[in-house]
C-alpha cells in the first residue's frame, strides 16, 4: 500500500445537503422549508409561542427570589488542607488564604471568597486561616489543634447577571 492509495471507508464521510440550487437537486424551490409563512423566512422567533394561547412560561407562578449581592464562595474542607500539608503543597508555617489555595492546586478559583468546612481528619498544630467564612464545627476543629481562623472581608459588589 501506499501514501497514494489510501482513502475512507465508502460512506465515511457524508457531504452536505446543499439547499436552494435548483429543482433537480430534490431541495430547491422553497429549500426544505414548505410554503410562505414565518418558519419559511429566515429570522424565526417562535420558540415559546403557542398560537395566541397564553405560554407555559407566563402561565406558571413566579416564585422565589434571587439575590444579587450574595457572594459565591468556594468550599474547603480541613481534610484536604491536611493532605496537601502532608504533602507538602501548602506551607504549615504561613497564612494560609485564597492565594496560598490556589498554589496549592485545592482550588481553581477564589470567586468571592473561600469558606471553611470541618469535613476530614484534621491535626497539625498552629495553623492560621484567613478565609471570608468558616463553619463553627471547622473553627473549633483549627482551635483546638492551636490554630487560629480569622475571617477577612471577600470581594464586594453584586454578581453580574448572565
Amino acid at each position: 500500500m501506499k501514501l497514494n492509495e489510501l482513502h475512507d471507508n465508502p460512506g465515511a464521510r457524508k457531504e452536505r445537503m446543499r439547499v436552494g440550487r435548483g429543482i433537480g437537486s430534490g431541495k430547491g424551490k422553497t429549500g426544505g422549508r414548505g410554503v410562505k409563512g414565518q418558519s419559511s423566512r429566515t429570522g424565526v422567533s417562535i420558540n415559546g409561542f403557542e398560537g395566541g394561547q397564553m405560554p407555559l412560561h407566563r402561565r406558571i407562578p413566579k416564585r422565589g427570589f434571587t439575590n444579587h449581592m450574595r457572594g459565591e464562595f468556594v468550599i474547603v474542607n480541613l481534610g484536604s488542607v491536611q493532605k496537601a500539608i502532608e504533602a507538602n503543597k501548602l506551607d504549615a508555617g504561613a497564612v494560609i488564604d485564597a492565594a496560598a489555595l490556589i498554589a496549592a492546586g485545592l482550588l481553581r478559583r477564589a470567586d468571592d471568597g473561600v469558606r471553611l468546612l470541618a469535613k476530614g481528619k484534621f491535626a497539625t498544630p498552629s495553623l492560621r486561616f484567613a478565609v471570608v467564612g468558616a463553619s463553627a464545627a471547622a473553627v473549633a476543629a483549627v482551635e483546638a489543634a492551636g490554630g487560629k481562623v480569622e475571617l477577612v472581608t471577600g470581594k464586594p459588589g453584586p454578581k453580574p447577571t448572565a
